[in-house]
């Protein structure tokens, strides 16, 4: 959820900064729901390449990728960042293609909370992925039967993306400035989703379809990346991983507002517990401090 804060200082704003990372978040859960149309025109996998593709195009043009900085022990985990990314991309849109916006988000978000849990030396950390997970089993209502198994296992993919991520974005963001590192990372992904999304988007590129899919990049993630950075120049660390805990019950309010997704009573007992369970993974959250040559460290939960 949270992204490495660029080094070069800048005049402070008037917008707060948890104003910055809830619209990151709002912005993200919109950019998501708003791909639904054009999953259902190209599918989820191509989707997710467009998105990639046009993000990448933008972030080169803003940031030109410090190729000439790449040390040899750097390779894996740029590789490594840019799977994850494209992974956690396409099993999210495969997933909300099958379940509704808010469930997907859930689940996805075991992976950062299990990540958070097993780096803790406090092993009662744990506690917190397992009550999310009893969140989500709320929020999947399996006793109503008709529950959507690939769907599921889609944000499952997802989540195990986005938790290989973080720990990947943190060993690039201390060779590699935010924007910098971005620069690389998503081409990678871009590159990577290739070989599944341009199959199945093939025939059905228009320029139309191309605008679309440069807005739902503009929207998440280059938007809500430079908001999120702006906001942790001003916030800690584990303040900003905290409120970031709220994304779920994002997700759910978007599906509701542009899907029409509208959860039941368990449903939205389950995402608060989702929701407090975040939170409360984020005490004692802070990141000891790194030495990077080239870049500020990154915090303990990271997403695209």
């Amino acid at each position: 959820m949270t992204v490495p804060a660029r080094a070069n200082g800048s005049a402070a704003l008037p917008i707060p900064p948890w104003g910055m990372a809830v619209t990151a978040m709002l912005l993200i859960q919109l950019s998501s729901s708003l791909s639904v149309g054009l999953i259902g025109e190209v599918g989820a996998a191509a989707t997710a390449w467009l998105r990639l593709t046009m993000g990448a195009v933008i972030f080169i043009a803003v940031a030109r990728p410090p190729i000439r900085s790449i040390r040899r022990q750097d390779v894996l985990p740029l590789i490594g960042l840019g799977t994850a990314t494209g992974v956690m991309s396409i099993g999210f849109l495969a997933a909300i293609e099958r379940i509704p916006l808010g469930t997907a988000v859930a689940i996805e978000f075991l992976g950062p909370l299990l990540v958070a849990g097993f780096r803790s030396s406090n092993r009662r950390m744990l506690t917190w992925p397992a009550l999310a997970l009893i969140g989500v089993v709320l929020m999947t209502e399996p006793w109503n039967g008709g529950v959507e198994l690939l769907g599921i296992s889609y944000a499952l993919i997802a989540g195990i993306g986005w938790g290989t991520y973080i720990v990947l974005t943190q060993k690039v963001g201390d060779r590699f400035s935010g924007i910098s590192g971005l620069s690389i990372s998503i081409p990678i992904a871009a590159i990577l989703a290739t070989f599944v999304g341009l199959p199945q988007a093939s025939g059905n590129i228009t320029w139309q379809i191309l605008l679309a899919a440069l807005g739902l990049a503009v929207l998440s993630p280059v938007l809500p990346f430079v908001l999120e950075m702006l906001a942790l120049k001003r916030m800690t660390h584990t303040a900003f991983g905290t409120l970031m805990a709220l994304e779920p019950a994002f997700g759910v309010l978007l599906g509701l507002l542009v899907l029409h997704q509208i959860p039941s009573a368990v449903q939205i007992v389950g995402i608060s517990l989702v929701v407090f369970a975040g939170a409360a993974a984020q005490r004692g959250g802070l990141r000891a401090s790194a030495s990077p040559p080239t870049a500020n460290p990154e915090p303990t939960i990271g997403h695209a």
